[in-house]
């Protein structure tokens, strides 16, 4: 009973400066908005949980597992949200405490697919209107598998029709795996976001040409 009475104790603190800082955010600077502070997640080795998408928690988010000792502050925002009884700097970088286990093979998504083929047509290199193609046509036993499935543009697609590449003179540019975790994070890594706040890049690691 006393630990639950802890945990809402804390979870009662973070919803109390989540309150606060949203009152105080308007009534004092409207030009501020507090969602532009998410905090990166990092796992407790401190590499980012995903690369691609980002791994973000929303501040309000990273508050409460703080308040929870479910994550350690690593950096910070300029930042503060306040409350009647504290004030505290906005988490920019945290890490947790429990090391999460990645699964060796990512589940088989639209997105995890489009994110192996590096987001081409794997018949002329598109990245316009990607869907996705059977190599091997389901008519003639095709399966839907990651070793079947290949990111293709609606045009390729429409173009190759019921016949396999061969038949349709539509060779592919890879031959379609079954990608691990591991593969999938560094296929993401080739797709660095627009914005990066200055505390993530000791993290973060992007297969972009160094500045001489």
């Amino acid at each position: 009973m006393a630990a639950i009475r802890e945990e809402r104790s804390t979870v009662f603190k973070a919803e109390l400066i989540e309150k606060a800082a949203r009152f105080r955010g308007v009534d004092e600077d409207p030009t501020r908005n507090l969602s532009a502070c998410p905090a990166l997640v990092l796992n407790a080795d401190y590499t980012p949980l995903s690369y691609y998408p980002l791994s973000l928690w929303p501040w309000q988010t990273a508050i409460k597992a703080v308040f929870l000792d479910r994550v350690d502050i690593v950096a910070s925002y300029d930042r503060e949200v306040h409350s009647p009884s504290l004030d505290m700097k906005i988490p920019s970088v945290i890490a947790l405490r429990q090391y999460v286990k990645q699964s060796e093979f990512p589940a088989f998504t639209r997105f995890n697919l489009f994110l192996r083929d590096r987001f081409q047509c794997q018949y002329c290199g598109s990245g316009e209107h990607l869907t996705f193609d059977h190599v091997i046509p389901r008519r003639l036993g095709g399966r839907t598998t990651w070793e079947n499935i290949i990111t293709a543009c609606a045009p390729c697609n429409m173009k190759k029709g019921g016949r396999t590449p061969k038949q349709a003179g539509m060779p592919v540019h890879q031959s379609p795996i079954r990608p691990t975790s591991w593969q999938l994070q560094q296929y993401g890594k080739l797709f660095p976001p627009g914005y990066l706040h200055e505390t993530w890049r000791d993290w973060l690691y992007w297969d972009i040409e160094l500045e001489a």
